[in-house]
């Protein structure tokens, strides 16, 4: 039986990139490795397995110069990389080593295969469970019993963490080497910075040799345990118990200030270090992390981009039938005029149309465009209207203007301070406030979102109309999140109040970027007399994913879909609600509806139920975008989930303590402390 050692290294690993190629006394780490592995004597060759990645080329390099063998595969399908190595060298066993365990011992390796070749076993390891250090982790794998995994594993942590479908497999014989002692907690490997100054300390104490063994790192640490204190506090094999998601979004963190580009998406609003905060694939209203887990979206929809659900087939034939013809070009796309003329012909107010491809863009534009039409700078807001310099001005003076807007505590740091004085929030459905506002401070734009969490009361929007038109004031309707979901274009349409300006966006192009600025000729002419042009805006996808969406939306009417959908949920949660005596506020538009525990605690039950949920496979919070993959079978399920969840939460209202029930930190209440 040939017994072939396939070391497993690449240059780009995820938490300390570049690892294998670091140098202790000028030595590179996978070199150390290599020649203390070459002292085994029952391996009958030892072989690099790296990936076809170009920076790769180092390491192989480096490997060829010393002597060893080498073969590449995937970078990611790991598993598929071991057996092509297999194939090549024609092992009949492989000990698998991974290119972080530098002091891998020899001595142990021929320990265990003979006592793989004793058991006449499929799989022989040291870590199931792990009773040596980490770093010394050895498995031995008939390569018939891997040959399998292979074929049979499908789960991407499966293809990653190569021999995890055989230790959770029944049908593969298995047998662990045990130390006398119990040593799991020292770790020993390679992952982060702290874990590289212990090793080198490591080997610096028995400088110049490196041939040393396990038992004599042991006495090491009895003797001198200072040196192993940088990475005492680690978890061993943190890089397979840590999800791909949370080990990416670490690496995020240092690449990405704030991790992401979308404060609504950062793990900490959700479910901190335990999100799955990547996807892999997405159909309908299902998700795939990085690991493969499959989760139904009852949450965000993608910020609520996709009412016809995710990857819809007509949408994207759409996109790719653009993409084949050439998304950009010198000359303009024709598809920005046939949208403009459907936008316009499904708001008989408006005339015209400007586009963009992200919401605050649009709520830029549409302030400039207002402030040129009206001649005056100062703006009334109500809602959330984006990132950009005139918004975040209303918290100049103070940080809680827009406490009430959905974003609370936001700091101004980059905005001109000039800017202060320009912009006035007043409160929704509160008339007398904005009225006050109008007559102090001149304003020019009423900009403010049609709905809030609640419908409008006491005539507020004929109000708002009025007083607009009675002071020549552009009223805007930000429309970017309420558009297209309780009508075919926007949800003033069903109040009979037309605004000067109309925003749509999010759903517009479900998952594609588009928004649109829809407005009255006389106000839209006005952007001629300003400056308002960027290259992104002229790409063809998006518009073309708009016109078909548009088309889709109007043939099977998605809003009253939708609708329906969610009068249902609320429905069915007011049912539980009063079953189990909790304070509840429900709220928001028929298809995009929320609840709020009215008290201390909302915070830490919303993460209660965002952890238990996703353990059922749910992403689910307190709020639903609506799309129309969520049918009525999907809502019972999610309800009847839900349930004994607000059993639990009805017993922490009568003495049991919820931070008890939490396996991490109580997600984040609003932006303010991701900043």
């Amino acid at each position: 039986m040939k017994f072939v050692a396939i070391v497993q290294a690449r240059i780009n690993s995820i938490r300390l990139p570049g690892k294998v190629m670091k140098l202790i006394d000028g030595v590179p780490i996978i070199e150390i490795l290599l020649r203390r592995l070459n002292r085994s004597k029952l391996i009958d060759q030892i072989i690099l397995a790296t990936s076809t990645e170009r920076k790769n080329e180092l390491l192989v390099n480096k490997v060829q110069q010393l002597g060893f063998a080498f073969s590449q595969g995937s970078e990611f399908d790991v598993l598929d990389r071991y057996i092509k190595a297999a194939n090549q060298y024609n092992a009949d066993a492989i000990v698998r080593i991974t290119g972080d365990c530098p002091l891998v011992d020899p001595t142990l390796v021929d320990e265990c295969i003979r006592k793989f070749k004793e058991k006449k076993v499929d799989y022989l390891s040291n870590v199931v469970p792990p009773t040596f250090p980490d770093g010394l982790d050895i498995e031995v794998i008939k390569y018939s019993a891997l040959k399998k995994a292979a074929k049979e594993a499908t789960k991407i942590s499966h293809r990653e963490h190569v021999t995890l479908y055989i230790k959770e497999s029944d049908i593969f014989s298995k047998y662990n080497y045990l130390n006398d002692e119990d040593l799991s907690a020292l770790r020993w490997t390679i992952d982060e910075p702290e874990d590289f100054d212990v090793i080198s300390n490591v080997f610096k104490n028995f400088k110049p040799n490196i041939h040393f063994s396990w038992k004599e790192v042991f006495e090491l640490y009895n003797n001198q345990p200072h040196l192993f204190d940088a990475n005492s506090q680690a978890q061993r094999n943190q890089g397979r118990e840590i999800k791909s998601g949370q080990k990416l979004w670490k690496r995020a963190k240092k690449a990405i200030p704030g991790g992401n580009m979308l404060l609504s998406k950062r793990p900490e609003m959700f479910l901190p270090n335990q999100w799955p905060t990547y996807f892999s694939k997405s159909k309908g209203c299902k998700v795939w992390d990085l690991d493969d887990n499959e989760y139904i979206d009852m949450s965000l929809m993608g910020i609520g981009t996709n009412i016809l659900g995710y990857g819809n087939p007509e949408v994207d034939e759409a996109v790719k039938e653009t993409v084949q013809s050439g998304n950009m070009s010198t000359l303009n796309c024709p598809e920005e005029v046939y949208l403009a003329e459907k936008l316009i012909d499904l708001h008989k107010w408006s005339d015209m149309v400007r586009f963009a491809r992200s919401g605050g863009e649009a709520n830029a534009i549409a302030i400039r465009i207002a402030r040129a039409a009206s001649g005056k700078d100062n703006v009334a807001i109500c809602g959330y209207h984006g990132w950009h310099d005139w918004y975040l001005a209303a918290n100049i003076k103070s940080k809680d203007g827009l406490d009430e807007h959905l974003l609370s505590g936001l700091e101004t740091n980059g905005v001109p301070k000039s800017l202060e004085g320009t912009v006035f929030p007043f409160r929704y459905n509160d008339y007398e406030e904005l009225e006050k506002i109008v007559d102090v401070h001149d304003i020019g734009v009423i900009k403010m979102e049609v709905i809030r969490n609640k419908g409008p009361e006491d005539n507020f929007l004929e109000k708002v109309r009025e007083l607009s038109s009675k002071k020549g004031i552009v009223l805007i309707f930000d429309e970017c999140t309420s558009g297209f979901r309780e009508s075919f274009g926007g949800i003033h349409k069903n109040f009979n109040i037309e605004p000067d300006i109309a925003m749509f966006g999010k759903a517009l192009g479900n998952g594609y970027g588009v928004t649109a600025i829809v407005g009255r000729k006389e106000v839209m002419e006005a952007a001629q007399n300003s400056f308002m042009s960027s290259t992104f805006w002229t790409e063809r996808i998006g518009p073309a994913a708009a016109i078909k969406t548009l088309e889709i939306m109007e043939d099977i009417k998605s809003w009253e879909q939708i609708s329906e959908t969610g009068k249902y949920i609320k429905e069915e949660w007011q049912k539980l609600f009063s079953k189990y005596n909790l304070d509840i506020n429900i709220s928001g538009i028929l298809a995009l509806p929320s609840f709020t525990f009215q008290n201390k605690s909302h915070q830490a039950y919303k993460t209660f139920i965002t952890q238990e949920m996703l353990k059922k496979n749910f992403i689910a919070a307190t709020s639903i975008y609506v799309c129309i993959n969520h049918t009525k079978e999907l809502i019972d399920n999610y309800i009847s989930e839900l349930e004994p969840l607000l059993k639990v939460i009805e017993e922490c209202e009568n003495g049991k303590d919820i931070n008890d029930l939490l396996d991490g930190p109580i997600s984040h209440d609003g932006f303010a402390r991701l900043n």
